[in-house]
């Protein structure tokens, strides 16, 4: 359950003593209220770890992919937890925090910088917060895409065929993070580069990592979602 509904102290106009709101207003689930946080931060940081290559074996891969996996495993655990509605209103929450991040790194980027700023740190902050239209339309379009496809999945197998939750969760994970590499990398550089060989690194790495990592993680964040969210010894008002 999403929603819940607890007493309050209440005033003796029936509203809560330390606010003007009713006291039987809506309170969010404990585990989505940490989930929602944690995958709003994922959002905005994904971009700024996409800057970097690191080596997976023999592949190269924008570590960014770390925070979208993040994301993935989140999604999957709020829709297990809450079912596939609250799922995609998370999934859609989240343009909020994305598109204010790119907006505000454009903003900050185009500030003049002090005088008093090391050259070398000023090429190193600038090259994290610039980036060409095509990438900012490529992020957003494929996290759109691969998370609601992340939630669909999951929901799908969940009600045609059952099953264990990491059995859904790899399945979901591996494809949702396919179709995500394919749109970010299409959008963002077909033209600019040869994209096959870091498309077939990016597919690789996330494939495996979607299949061995995720399953599990999501079966993780659902039993700590639990209990989270299980009910309290209930305390007396002072």
């Amino acid at each position: 359950m999403v929603l819940r509904y607890g007493p309050n102290r209440l005033s003796p106009a029936g509203m809560n003593a330390h606010s003007a709101l009713p006291a039987d207003r809506p309170v969010i689930a404990p585990a989505l209220f940490v989930f929602a946080l944690l995958y709003g931060g994922m959002t905005c940081i994904a971009g700024v770890l996409g800057n970097k290559q690191v080596a997976l074996g023999p592949f190269a891969v924008e570590s960014g992919m770390f925070a979208f996996l993040i994301l993935v495993i989140l999604g999957g655990a709020v829709t297990e937890l809450y079912g596939r509605r609250v799922a995609n209103r998370l999934v859609l929450w989240g343009f909020v925090p994305l598109v204010a991040a790119i907006l505000l790194s454009i903003f900050v980027s185009a500030l003049p910088p002090s005088p008093d700023m090391e050259p070398e740190r000023l090429t190193a902050i600038q090259t994290v917060l610039s980036g060409t239209f095509r990438i900012w339309l490529a992020g957003p379009i494929a996290y759109g895409v691969s998370q609601l496809l992340n939630v669909t999945i999951i929901s799908f197998v969940r009600e045609r065929m059952g099953g264990p939750v990491w059995v859904r969760a790899g399945i979901a994970g591996a494809i949702s993070q396919a179709v995500d590499t394919v749109i970010f990398i299409t959008v963002a550089f077909l033209g600019v580069f040869p994209i096959l060989p870091l498309l077939i690194g990016q597919l690789l790495a996330k494939v495996t990592l979607s299949l061995l990592v995720v399953p599990w993680l999501v079966s993780a964040a659902v039993a700590i979602g639990t209990r989270l969210d299980r009910p309290g010894p209930r305390r007396t008002p002072a």
